[in-house]
């Protein structure tokens, strides 16, 4: 966290004793700038220091939290400035009253002139130039400050917001592509339960660690890639007892360190490459090969699997790509290429992230 982040997080947590800090130093910084050398009047500058910042804090919080939040929501702005000169108007004639009938009483030695209150208040040159614009002078400053804090909270805000959104959209694409494999998966376990094979009880232990890996380390939005590796072979295994010595799989990762990626998304690449690779390829010898690296933060990830002929016309899994694509869109914007290519005996998938950016936003 940067100072300036502390300084607003302690003013938003602490308003009160901001404020008091803030006008502790406009004092200080006026009454330092101000003072006479005479010891002796060190006290009236003191008295005409608190007067007008007494008179500044009430033109800025005047502007502050009346004036300016009217005027940025859609209303009559004709009411607005009139209610702005209004003020302007009163708080000139208070001050101006308060240093006649006051401050000067203090300060000036009997008898001198006075200003009658009718004359103070048609006055208005005086009270608009030599008031208005020496207290309203200050509080623009304290408006200038306000402003930037207020524009960093929103800023703030609506990057949370937009995150929480990105989050939810996440859940929901996951949510699509688990019941999508669920339901691919429980459809291999029914056709190896239709012949009482001994291999059934093996899938449902295997099907068991995906499901346990998918429901209860999956939720967070990266997560380690040794875990996604795991995933994947249990994936494979798990396909591999129903498809026997028909189906040949090569699965090659090559890493020099743990990275961390997006869950779910290379099972889903996989699960794509064995349901129009191995689940429609009928009465032939299905081939996937899978090439996983990762060096220097640069993640790629090769997939191909072979496809049969009813499969170069058809249009499904394009719904489980495009689920793919929204994934990276939002995960990986602007960091990632994912390539598709397609020939008469083959399907290859080409993912590749740099995970760099991911590393900095940590």
């Amino acid at each position: 966290m940067t100072p300036f982040e502390k300084i607003i997080n302690f003013a938003t947590a602490h308003r009160i004793t901001t404020h008091v800090i803030f006008w502790v130093f406009i004092f200080i910084m006026f009454f330092s700038k101000n003072t006479s050398s005479d010891p002796e009047e060190l006290w009236v500058d003191v008295l005409y220091t608190v007067y007008y910042e007494i008179f500044s804090m009430i033109g800025a919080y005047f502007l502050s939290y009346r004036i300016l939040p009217r005027l940025m929501t859609p209303q009559k702005y004709n009411w607005v400035w009139a209610e702005l000169f209004l003020g302007a108007y009163i708080i000139s004639a208070a001050a101006r009253i308060t240093m006649v009938y006051g401050v000067e009483t203090i300060t000036r030695t009997p008898p001198f002139p006075q200003e009658s209150i009718q004359e103070i208040l048609t006055d208005l040159p005086t009270l608009f130039v030599s008031y208005s614009l020496h207290i309203l002078s200050l509080s623009i400053f304290f408006i200038f400050i306000k402003l930037i804090k207020d524009q960093y909270i929103i800023q703030k805000r609506s990057l949370l917001l937009e995150k929480q959104k990105a989050e939810t959209e996440l859940k929901i694409l996951k949510a699509q592509l688990n019941p999508h494999f669920l339901f691919n998966t429980l459809n291999n376990i029914y056709s190896l339960s239709v012949v009482n094979s001994p291999i059934t009880s093996q899938s449902i232990a295997v099907l068991s660690e995906i499901l346990d890996c998918i429901l209860y380390r999956c939720s967070s939005t990266y997560v380690p890639l040794t875990q996604e590796i795991t995933l994947l072979e249990n994936y494979i295994s798990l396909e591999k007892l129903r498809y026997g010595d028909r189906l040949s799989v090569v699965f090659n990762h090559e890493m020099d360190q743990n990275g961390m990626i997006a869950p779910l998304i290379l099972l889903s690449l996989v699960d794509n490459a064995f349901k129009h690779g191995a689940g429609e390829d009928i009465g032939s010898a299905p081939k996937i090969e899978i090439d996983l690296k990762l060096v220097n933060n640069n993640f790629e990830f090769t997939i191909r699997n072979t496809i049969c002929k009813t499969e170069l016309e058809a249009e499904s899994g394009k719904i489980g790509l495009n689920n793919i694509i929204q994934q990276l869109d939002k995960i990986y914007p602007e960091n990632y290429t994912f390539n598709v290519t397609k020939t008469d005996e083959d399907f290859t998938a080409v993912l590749k992230i740099n995970l760099t950016s991911q590393y900095n936003l940590a």
